[in-house]
């Protein structure tokens, strides 16, 4: 299928940058991690401060990013009147945004807990506005299928962000939060530059009619991005205000979640070459046949993410400093929540596509409030294993409430026989990893968890990879 082709090479190269991008962003891991100690906090007020300003990026962009692929791809609209709307929307949003915060900077600093440190509040309230603005050109991007552009862009930011950091706490000496949230803003500026000249090539208009037709098909989304981003940022948004003084617990449990994040770095990239073409192939007679085959791509390659973490974590613990490992028991269950996660996104196509994006906010609506009381619940005793488990239940009851309305709505043919045996092999292989003696030598726990991995890549290979159609498997297979 040509459409599914397309996909898999878009998203090698989205995964790709997303894979190089996540690499530089982990060497960050560990700089933090031994310049900042544990008990300093520090690392836990950099988790608390992102969480926060990734759930105000959802609210600058107001769901126009999806909404720009619905309307750029609608026939009869011109992409540039659609983009020029999307960036008027989300400029307002964001001029708003940064005079509210600077005109009341002392109560919001006391709210969160920086009376002291005003200028975190600060420079991320700018830093946030930024990225918002730059949201739509980046989409556009996609839109244009200019994955290499977007990539370079991408990585530029990521490779000067990490550069800067390794200059500023290694050679300078100033291994402290404030310049983290300093480095942040300064790359962001910059890509922002970047896209400077391509505003000038765009073909200005507004027209309002249209207006109010985004706006009526992205307000569904926005809620359902504030509920997804609260999925994944209130627990640690929570944390802090459940347990204060516990920053260094927060830190912890942060750093963990860097290992399990290769999910959701695989999750985006997929998002980022799907998307565009789920819109586009909307009309077409194979489209679900197309999106349930896309679907159990997405699963077989996110369970053999998930073995490959979990096989390696003896390796893949180093990217944390040792006083931070104490919390890795949490990474299998962030990684089952983001599988969900991925899951829930692709599912989310039925009511995207025929415009009725108020489920997504009912499901997912309902996922952050089990989200939160699990985490109100259960955080006092549990600690930041509480924040994992309520991951999953603020995935997987979206998830599946997504399934079973779009079966009766917009029903699609997903393999479901396919994905269950892979699931299922995916969780004996994984209990198997997890049965084996601690007291086995690295080496051979390394040996036995390599030939698990390779079993499930073989399973993959034999029954859904066209392998022999290459052409030295085929020289045998004729033989």
């Amino acid at each position: 299928m040509a459409g599914l082709k397309s996909l898999m090479k878009d998203t090698a190269i989205y995964g790709m940058s997303s894979i190089a991008g996540r690499f530089l962003n982990y060497l960050l891991v560990p700089l933090y991690t031994y310049y900042m100690p544990k008990a300093s906090g520090d690392y836990g007020v950099s988790v608390n401060i992102y969480a926060y300003t990734a759930l105000i990026l959802v609210v600058l962009t107001f769901g126009m990013e999806t909404t720009f692929f619905r309307f750029a791809n609608k026939e009869g609209e011109k992409a540039d009147t659609v983009f020029s709307t999307g960036m008027l929307v989300v400029g307002c949003l964001s001029a708003v945004f940064l005079a509210l915060v600077f005109a009341f900077t002392v109560p919001i600093c006391n709210a969160l807990g920086y009376a002291n440190h005003r200028s975190y509040v600060l420079i991320m309230a700018v830093t946030v506005a930024l990225d918002a603005v730059k949201a739509l050109p980046f989409s556009y991007l996609r839109f244009e299928k200019k994955a290499l552009l977007f990539a370079g862009l991408q990585l530029l930011n990521i490779l000067l962000n990490v550069v800067l950091n390794v200059v500023f706490f290694v050679f300078l000496g100033r291994g402290q939060v404030l310049w983290v949230f300093a480095i942040n803003l300064l790359c962001s500026a910059l890509i922002f530059l970047c896209f400077v000249p391509r505003f000038f090539r765009i073909r200005w208009s507004l027209d309002f009619g249209l207006l109010r037709r985004m706006l009526s098909y992205s307000w569904p989304i926005l809620v359902l991005g504030i509920a997804g981003i609260l999925n994944q940022t209130a627990d640690k948004i929570i944390y802090p205000l459940i347990c204060p003084g516990k920053l260094d617990e927060l830190g912890v449990y942060g750093a963990c979640v860097k290992i399990a994040m290769i999910m959701a770095m695989i999750t985006q990239a997929f998002r980022y070459a799907y998307e565009p073409i789920v819109f586009a192939k909307v009309r077409d007679d194979d489209a679900k046949s197309y999106y349930a085959a896309a679907m159990k791509f997405f699963i077989v390659f996110t369970l053999f993410a998930f073995l490959c973490v979990t096989a390696y974590m003896n390796v893949l613990q180093h990217i944390i400093g040792r006083e931070y490992r104490s919390g890795l028991v949490v990474v299998p269950i962030v990684m089952l929540a983001e599988i969900m996660m991925g899951v829930y996104f692709n599912l989310s196509f039925w009511y995207k596509t025929i415009d009725k994006t108020l489920w997504g906010a009912v499901f997912s609506g309902i996922g952050c409030l089990a989200l939160v009381a699990v985490n109100v619940c259960f955080i006092p005793t549990w600690g930041y294993m509480a924040c994992a488990w309520g991951g999953v239940f603020g995935y997987g009851i979206p998830m599946i409430l997504s399934y079973i309305v779009g079966q009766r709505i917009n029903p699609i043919a997903y393999p479901l026989r396919s994905i269950l045996i892979y699931t299922l092999l995916a969780a004996v292989f994984f209990a198997l990893m997890e049965l084996l003696p601690k007291s086995l030598p690295a080496a051979l726990r390394l040996g036995i968890n390599t030939v698990l991995v390779l079993a499930y890549a073989a399973h993959a290979a034999y029954h859904d990879l066209p392998i022999a159609s290459l052409p030295v498997i085929r020289r045998f297979v004729k033989k």
